[in-house]
């Protein structure tokens, strides 16, 4: 095994560790390095495998550290992404098991799901097009990395700090919403903790779509159509604990709620 397969597998396992066990672990970077994007993005796609063998299916995409108060508080300066599945969905207004997060926090964003596949020349006005609607969102990020202490190449293996996702119940359609000027506000138990716009998201959250998209048509796995896809936060995220109600605001495109509780009572 080469030096590089080894260095994937060992980082693999780490995170899969931290996950299983609930016990973050130290930086992979260690292991990686603290810029090798290409190598976290292999570490990702092993974690990635064995959970589809496991028997989940991919159900779209998530972008992340495209807001710059987002990349400020953890200090990187590009966006990455991570992968979707089924398992990790939750229905506007539920209730969230903390049991199984280990750091868990918030942000509010924009989600599209998609009636066309994007592949082939791609623009904005091609990512626009293949969009079927616009949908608030929450999700909920986690760290398998202790104290969030991360730089691009942890986050990137960690598939994005991902856990988990909440969808509005209001579908817009693009010719109804401009998503760059949407303006959001995120809510937990009543006190504004978060606040931005469409603009925060790589200037717009079209413009993080058509980054993904092309992202990943170049690495062979391009975006299917009825994917979701998470465009990144419209502004900081927020922790989270059990007893914790969030609700956010997207004008436009409504309010998103979720509420977080023990496992024993969820």
């Amino acid at each position: 095994m080469s030096s590089t397969a080894a260095a994937t597998l060992a980082a693999a396992d780490r995170l899969e560790q931290a996950q299983s066990t609930l016990r973050p672990t130290p930086p992979v970077r260690d292991i990686l390095g603290s810029t090798d994007i290409t190598a976290a993005y292999a570490v990702q796609d092993e974690v990635n495998l064995r959970r589809r063998a496991r028997g989940a299916q991919v159900v779209g995409r998530k972008i992340g550290l495209t807001s710059p108060a987002v990349q400020q508080q953890l200090g990187v300066d590009q966006p990455d992404f991570g992968v979707l599945f089924d398992d990790m969905v939750h229905a506007d207004g539920s209730t969230v098991p903390t049991g199984r997060l280990l750091q868990p926090k918030i942000e509010a964003e924009v989600a599209f799901v998609l009636a066309q596949d994007l592949d082939g020349e791609l623009d904005l006005a091609t990512v626009r097009g293949a969009v079927d609607y616009a949908v608030a969102a929450l999700e909920i990020v986690d760290s398998r990395v202790a104290d969030w202490d991360i730089t691009i190449t942890d986050t990137v293996a960690d598939n994005g700090s991902s856990a988990l996702y909440v969808l509005g119940t209001q579908h817009v359609r693009l010719d109804e919403v401009e998503p760059r000027d949407v303006e959001m506000s995120m809510s937990i138990d009543g006190e504004v903790v978060s606040t931005g716009n469409g603009a925060a998201c790589l200037g717009d959250p079209l413009e993080a779509l058509l980054w993904l998209a092309r992202t990943a048509q170049e690495i062979g796995d391009p975006l299917r159509a009825g994917q979701v896809v998470l465009s990144g936060a419209l502004g900081p995220m927020a922790p989270v604990v059990a007893g914790n109600s969030v609700q956010a605001q997207i004008s436009r495109l409504g309010s998103v709620s979720v509420n977080f509780s023990t496992e024993e009572n969820a």
